[in-house]
């Protein structure tokens, strides 16, 4: 009987203790759940936010969301993204010219928008114009391209398109049948542009048995594709599309004729490796904040491999001086908020990272959003509010090792990163062009700190 008690009371032990766990919401500290409800709040407004260039970043492969933008943000200044692509023989291997007599009928470049939404800035009234050049200079396939990498292209116009951009809507096309009558289909949003038929006549079905003997030779002799928008043909403000490259191709509608057989037929030459270059160029009032000159505080934070904000706590060991520093912290939030007024006409960016640089000065993420790190928090944040306009970070363990001096700040930074990722990413984004417009230290709509901590009464 007495060992059934014991028992008893141990379950009943082990019971609160795990209730009281669960009450914590993933922040780690072994605090009890009354004192989180009754615990005091202080916000500290003395964090520092400035605008800070964003790294460059490798561009290679951006398949599923390739940039080609020519944005004229009136706030931010303009944004330019162009594609480089390898051109590859069809399948990637060997290819034989179909016997017979070979005519083409039309060559079309089929570049599918990306997948949820392929643009981002003006789809009312501004229209689009891509121009299609061959590289000339090879793609080194081994090689890692930085965002700032230009590809020397010729001056000769493969071909071109002007659009207005409907990244939603899907098209119907002819669907070409060997051997059987062609068919209308409706095939995934895409921009369809008009390619030289010489181009293709001498590149792949007038070329030599030597150059189409492997796609590496194709690929080597041909150089690829470059894609941009023609500025003085993209009237309005303008925009950023965004295209699926591992679906992109150049497909060749031909008619074959041998005796007395006619049949029409279809090839497509898929992209390899591509690159992307973007390149900003700022406004007066962006470039003072990076400067350090702004006047009005204002904070910006860009996509694209644009922009970014640094955090700086400068009263961060102060924050419990009142009471010698003796508090635990039970919940610690940064709260970032969008400048009101500034979420349209273009929406702010969707998700937001927080990480920090180590030692090295490499980037990290912080304590709690550290897998391996037993505070960490399933709940880190980053996901913009459109209600409140506001992005919630929680950093309860950055910010108690922060106070304790178990870590220093060598670097706190705010910046955009892909929104759909599934991950806590600290890597700048190529593949997303959103922007946000945050405020400054002097503004009622500052970065804040709320902290809800215990006094420790020993």
């Amino acid at each position: 009987m007495k060992f059934n008690k014991l028992g008893l009371l141990t379950m009943l032990i082990s019971f609160f203790i795990f209730n009281s766990c669960k009450t914590q919401e993933g922040i780690g500290l072994d605090v009890d759940p009354a004192t989180q409800i009754n615990g005091t709040l202080i916000q500290d407004t003395s964090i520092v936010t400035t605008t800070v260039p964003e790294d460059e970043v490798v561009t290679n492969n951006s398949l599923s969301r390739a940039p080609l933008s020519y944005f004229k943000d009136p706030v931010f200044g303009v944004t330019e993204a162009n594609i480089a692509a390898v051109l590859k023989l069809p399948g990637g291997l060997a290819y034989t010219v179909p016997t017979g007599t070979v005519t083409i009928d039309s060559v079309r470049l089929v570049l599918p928008y990306a997948v949820g939404n392929g643009f981002y800035g003006d789809s009312l009234l501004s229209t689009y114009k891509i121009d299609v050049h061959q590289l000339d200079e090879r793609i080194v396939t081994t090689q890692e391209y930085k965002n700032s990498y230009h590809f020397s292209s010729k001056a000769e116009l493969l071909g071109t398109k002007t659009f207005t951009a409907r990244s939603h809507d899907s098209v119907t096309i002819n669907n070409i049948r060997a051997g059987k009558p062609d068919t209308l289909v409706k095939a995934v949003p895409q921009i369809r542009i008009p390619i030289s038929n010489s181009f293709i006549n001498t590149n792949l079905f007038t070329a030599s048995s030597s150059t189409l003997s492997s796609s590496t030779i194709f690929e080597n002799t041909v150089k690829g594709l470059y894609l941009t928008l023609d500025k003085a043909q993209t009237p309005g403000v303008g925009g950023n599309l965004f295209f699926r490259l591992d679906s992109a191709a150049v497909r060749v509608y031909y008619k074959r004729v041998e005796g007395s057989t006619i049949d029409t037929a279809v090839v497509s030459l898929p992209f390899g490796v591509n690159v992307n270059e973007i390149k900003h160029t700022y406004t007066d009032k962006v470039q003072a904040a990076l400067n350090g000159t702004s006047t009005d505080g204002l904070v910006y934070v860009q996509g694209l491999a644009g922009l970014r904000a640094k955090l700086t706590f400068p009263n961060i060991k102060d924050v419990f001086s009142s009471i010698n520093n003796k508090a635990i912290i039970n919940r610690a939030e940064i709260i970032v908020k969008v400048m009101p007024g500034t979420a349209t006409p273009f929406a702010p960016n969707q998700r937001l990272t927080l990480y920090k640089y180590d030692l090295s000065g490499q980037r990290v993420t912080l304590q709690d959003a550290t897998g391996t790190d037993p505070r960490s928090s399933s709940t880190f944040g980053g996901s913009y509010n459109s209600t409140t306009g506001e992005y919630h970070f929680i950093v309860t363990a950055f910010l108690q090792d922060l106070i304790s001096g178990k870590t220093s700040d060598y670097g706190t930074y705010l910046a955009p990163v892909d929104p759909t990722a599934t991950t806590i990413e600290v890597t700048p984004t190529a593949t997303y062009a959103e922007r946000a417009i945050l405020s400054g230290k002097n503004s009622p709509y500052r970065v804040k700190l709320n902290i809800i901590y215990t006094k420790l009464t020993q």
